[in-house]
């Protein structure tokens, strides 16, 4: 147990552990740490969760070694997450009696309940509905700021297809796209068509 401690303030000390707060964006900082703890095989026991056993009488010597291994491993997710928070976070989660646990308190208490998760797709969908390029604006730089808005949709629970957020852009380009948009819809099947396809076609006219 002291090894892994060692092995996790190692960790933190030598890398930049994403920090939230209130003005950091949950769905960013939790895609960071479901892939820090991935990278230490922590994140399987914060999904999937661990409770302690009341009893172990009988347990073999394996079984013995699994729930050891299991312990450990929460308890390092749970030590990173510590890490990974404010003091406002750390004190919504500091009576948390297992990193799934944490975890949960986290989502909640910064994601919002369904209701308010409601309200949020909302919202990005008018986002993304009424974005139009401006005329200042760099292809890439547009598309970029299509696709952050798509995948904060995705990362609340609605999918979009690749072929609609292709059709958004066409869609929605400046006057000066107007000639290449009507050659890339005559001449590709829009539903086949990639966001990096298209960017590239774009970005050679311009």
């Amino acid at each position: 147990m002291r090894k892994k401690e060692s092995e996790m303030a190692s960790l933190t000390n030598s890398i930049s552990l994403p920090k939230l707060t209130k003005a950091v964006n949950y769905d960013n900082w939790s895609l960071k740490m479901k892939a820090l703890l991935g990278s230490q095989e922590n994140w399987e026991v914060v999904e999937d969760g661990f409770d302690e056993p009341a009893n172990t009488t009988g347990w073999s010597n394996a079984q013995l070694k699994v729930l050891k291994d299991a312990r450990v491993k929460d308890k390092a997710a749970l030590y990173i997450l510590y890490q990974a928070v404010d003091e406002s976070g750390f004190e919504k989660i500091a009576s948390a009696k297992s990193s799934k646990e944490a975890w949960d308190i986290l989502e909640k208490a910064y994601k919002g309940d369904d209701r308010v998760k409601q309200v949020r797709l909302q919202t990005l969908r008018g986002e993304l509905e009424s974005m139009r390029m401006k005329e200042t604006e760099g292809v890439a730089e547009y598309i970029t700021r299509v696709e952050t808005v798509a995948n904060q949709l995705s990362r609340n629970g609605e999918t979009l297809p690749a072929s609609r957020v292709v059709e958004k852009i066409l869609r929605s380009l400046t006057n000066d796209f107007e000639n290449v948009v009507c050659a890339i819809e005559e001449s590709k099947d829009l539903s086949m068509l990639t966001v990096e396809e298209l960017a590239g076609s774009l970005e050679a006219h311009e």
